[in-house]
């Protein structure tokens, strides 16, 4: 009788003290109601048990049952869910999103879940887009993201062709920004940069370039995108190249003005893309030695280019294909100042693959044949076997290698000369090593390869590094060093060496 008491009395007691702790719970998130409401504008959203009106209990009732005590026999597990739908009356309306996992940042889960772009992120808050203190927040306007920067640096170049030395030192402001849409369908974004020189001490030729570019992404269906784009770019003639003007002082200024559109399509397992693009490039005049202008309008042309491309998807990782293309250059003067009719028709053809394994490694190589046929018959057919394609490799995180490669057919200005083919090899290495310090590493070689039995080759190696500090997340730091080097037989090498330091401010 006394062991049967005993265990009476203990099955009281358990059964007392898990209606206390149901009470105990839930007079606790009663009491933490208002508080978690006032956190819900939080990136982070709390999870909670399933509420009990799935079990067919309403929330009135677990109030009154929390409140007289007279919960019915049931589990630890019932006992919190209760307590958890008694305190939703008391949560405002973002803090009932953020429990039913609809983050405000991102939008509501059901809308969240029809968007094809990923939010650029929360603008001024604590934490950047990846997570990273240091990167810049951007700023909003209206349904974009705004993404400015501002340098100024001092730099330092010495170029040497054979015994002859000249050197400068220059200040070079910088301005770089990036605008791109935030909208749950289609994406527009627009990227542009500039770079103005001056000299301080010295004598040598100032590098000014500018560069705007714009892409309109439509997504049209499921299974089909369209891509509309915009660009220009302005640089100004290196005097190493092969189309210069001798002993000018002032080279001329290039401008390429772009305009294209493409659409692609997925049926089932083949991937179709057909594009095309204009492109119009303009020289301005050079200043020669005695002060006087050359101008060089017979050198402006307009190219427009039709390509087609068929890919197989052997896997989401993997897609081969084979790519075509047509294209007509047309010059604004039918013969040049030498007399030769340098309009002409480009055929091409590769073969290559697409690569996608997240942010480990992706990248497109292709390997083809390019042919330029001029209207001049006294100029010869300029071809060759081309390589191109980006490919980004991240062994660890915060290190990230991109190596490029660019096969492009180069008219030429010399009489008798259809030009040259130029193949490019870059490489750029970054490396975090520290949270605000990255080092960066790059090289590169440019094969001029003249297709005449008058002109040799020409080679040019460059190689450099730089690092870059990020004292906060709007301002950093750079210093950069390059080396470049051009070889060419039967004439003196040239070494040009560069060193600066540099300021970013940036948004």
């Amino acid at each position: 009788m006394a062991e049967a008491k005993e265990m009476d009395c203990g099955a009281v007691s358990l059964r007392l003290t898990r209606r206390l702790a149901g009470l105990l719970l839930a007079g606790t998130v009663l009491a933490c109601g208002p508080a978690l409401a006032q956190q819900s504008g939080s990136s982070v959203s709390p999870t909670f048990p399933t509420p009990l009106a799935a079990t067919g209990t309403t929330g009135s009732e677990a109030d009154t049952l929390a409140a007289t005590g007279s919960m019915p026999a049931a589990t630890d597990t019932d006992a919190m869910a209760t307590a958890s739908t008694a305190a939703r009356p008391a949560l405002s309306e973002e803090a009932a999103a953020a429990l039913a996992g609809e983050d405000d940042t991102f939008g509501p889960a059901e809308r969240r879940a029809d968007r094809l772009n990923m939010r650029e992120g929360n603008v001024d808050g604590s934490r950047s887009n990846f997570g990273d203190p240091y990167e810049p927040t951007g700023i909003r306007v209206g349904t974009f993201i705004l993404r400015p920067s501002i340098s100024q640096n001092l730099g330092h170049e010495k170029t040497k062709n054979g015994s002859t030395s000249t050197s400068r030192t220059y200040s070079q402001t910088g301005f770089r920004g990036s605008l791109t849409s935030d909208w749950s369908r289609h994406q527009l974004t627009i990227e542009g940069e500039g770079i103005y020189q001056r000299n301080i001490s010295g004598t040598g030729e100032t590098e000014p370039r500018a560069r705007l570019d714009a892409d309109l992404r439509l997504d049209l269906s499921d299974d089909t995108i369209a891509n509309i784009t915009a660009g220009y770019d302005f640089e100004r003639e290196s005097s190493s190249d092969p189309n210069a003007i001798n002993n000018a002082s002032v080279q001329s200024g290039v401008h390429t003005y772009t305009a294209g559109a493409r659409v692609t399509r997925d049926f089932g397992m083949i991937r179709g893309t057909i594009g095309t693009e204009i492109e119009r490039r303009t020289y301005g005049s050079a200043t020669l030695s005695d002060g006087s202008k050359l101008v060089l309008s017979d050198r402006n042309y307009t190219e427009g280019t039709l390509t087609g491309r068929i890919g197989y998807e052997l896997s989401p990782a993997l897609i081969p294909y084979l790519e075509a293309s047509v294209g007509r250059s047309i010059y604004d003067d039918k013969r040049d100042a030498l007399g030769y009719e340098r309009s002409a028709v480009t055929l091409g053809g590769r073969a290559g693959v697409e690569i996608d394994l997240g942010e480990k490694l992706r990248g497109d190589l292709g390997i083809g044949y390019r042919r330029a046929t001029f209207d001049d018959n006294r100029l010869a057919a300029l071809k060759a076997l081309t390589v191109d394609g980006s490919v980004f490799w991240s062994p660890q995180r915060g290190t990230d290698l991109r190596l490029g490669l660019a096969t492009t057919l180069e008219p030429s200005t010399a009489a008798g000369a259809s030009g040259y083919v130029s193949y490019a090899v870059t490489a750029d290495l970054t490396h975090e090593l520290r949270d605000n310090l990255v080092a960066r590493l790059s090289s590169a070689y440019t094969l001029r390869d003249f297709q005449t039995s008058w002109t040799t080759d020409q080679n040019i190696y460059l190689a450099g590094a730089g690092i870059t500090w990020n004292i906060n997340r709007w301002l950093a730091m750079t210093g950069d060093v390059s080396y470049e080097l051009t070889r060419q037989s039967g004439t003196t090498d040239t070494g040009i060496t560069r060193a600066g330091i540099g300021l970013v401010v940036r948004r």
